[in-house]
């Protein structure tokens, strides 16, 4: 079971390092399309949200370029 966790963490992370352009722009899309659904009533917490879903996208591409 920790071994099949490894290895989607690991594929996580070789996705995040080809495609973390992509994957931020989706996010930023994803946000403003909730915000615009949402008539910006959550506008901090989806801000927030976007921000967090980022950073993490960035520290997976940069944990699998140092391995």
């Amino acid at each position: 079971m920790f071994d099949a966790l490894k290895n989607l963490k690991d594929k996580a992370a070789e996705i995040a390092e080809a495609h973390g352009d992509a994957i931020d722009n989706g996010l930023e899309k994803v946000g403003d399309f909730i915000d615009d659904k949402t008539d910006g009533k959550y506008s901090d917490k989806i801000d927030t949200g976007v921000d967090k879903a980022q950073d993490l996208v960035e520290r997976l591409g940069e944990k699998k370029q140092s391995d």
